[in-house]
């Protein structure tokens, strides 16, 4: 059963009085206990889909149309005092960086109470406490001690540990966790990710999982949404997309892999760089970088068809 239905969103933003699209007519489902993964380089409209989704979008950002469903509603519709109280609440987020989203200048204990006060009617004594626990439950030990530090007292993998705490504060049904391993490294992003698995679990919560990290994804994720340049290319089952993927861009992703069984000199990657917004053309947006277009695909944008039960490709090779 679905918790959150996206139909159609555009998310364009004004450069010079002209829109461009970032999230370009996207849809997809979330469905109860369910972690999907937003797979695709930097560019590719993921970010701006979660922002679209916590109705962060600020100038010159706006949704022109479209619908994001959360248990029947829709949230374009609502008011923005409405929206603060699902925001935090029953829908939640893990941002890229920590240390732009702490506040320096306040202890990390008043930060943690701070978002549950604002959803919560609880009494100090019982705020703090549910505080230290939070700083326990994300594994940092001696949180009563560590209550009273301030943000630059703790490790990059720890402010991590912080900014998830501080995302399910509130118990929320929906996590959206934007790039939650980057600048971590290998063993920092495995601890933070059996963290994250481990809250879905106790929690019984939905998870959008934005990244470019496929061993993120092969780890996580239950199904798959595959973006370039604001455009959904492919989503199925994880299965589907690790084992057959079908639009060129997804393969040229898996590709990308380096794998303990094929020994090579050279790991593989993607000829050219995502194009700016400004710079799309009329047709499919992978067409310059992409080993198998044809003619038609230069001026002409495919829709996005499904192929396959619950597997759907965008792409004039299947359309």
């Amino acid at each position: 059963m679905s918790i959150l239905e996206i139909k159609n969103l555009k998310t364009y933003f004004d450069i010079n009085n002209t829109l461009y699209p970032a999230v370009d007519d996207i849809s997809f489902s979330l469905n109860e206990g369910e972690t999907l993964a937003i797979i695709g380089e930097s560019g590719s409209g993921k970010s701006v889909t979660a922002l679209s989704i916590m109705g962060l979008v600020d100038e010159p950002g706006k949704i022109i149309s479209g619908e994001i469903i959360f248990e029947g509603r829709d949230l374009l519709k609502l008011s923005e005092k409405e929206i603060k109280r699902i925001r935090g609440n029953d829908i939640s987020m893990i941002y890229q960086d920590p240390m732009m989203t702490l506040n320096p200048f306040n202890k990390i204990g008043k930060q943690l109470e701070e978002a549950i006060l604002i959803h919560k009617k609880k009494d100090k004594k019982s705020v703090k406490s549910k505080a230290i626990e939070l700083i326990k439950s994300v594994g940092i030990s001696d949180a009563e001690k560590r209550y009273s530090n301030y943000p630059n007292h703790f490790s990059g993998g720890m402010r991590q540990r912080l900014m998830i705490a501080m995302a399910i504060a509130c118990d929320p049904k929906v996590l959206i966790a934007d790039e939650p391993t980057t600048a971590l490294d290998v063993t920092i992003q495995s601890e933070i990710l059996e963290l994250i698995r481990d809250i879905k679990i106790k929690n019984n919560m939905s998870i959008i999982l934005n990244t470019h990290d496929l061993g993120v994804v092969a780890q996580m994720a239950d199904s798959v949404v595959v973006m370039y340049c604001g455009k959904i290319m492919e989503k199925s089952k994880i299965e589907n997309i690790f084992n057959n993927p079908l639009n060129p861009y997804t393969k040229s992703l898996m590709d990308c892999i380096p794998r303990i069984d094929k020994k090579k000199d050279v790991l593989n990657s993607i000829e050219g760089y995502v194009p700016h917004p400004t710079d799309y053309g009329y047709g499919c947006r992978f067409y310059d970088r992409c080993d198998k277009r044809i003619n038609k695909c230069k001026d002409n944008m495919p829709d996005l068809v499904e192929v396959n039960q619950d597997h759907f490709v965008r792409c004039w090779l299947f359309s």
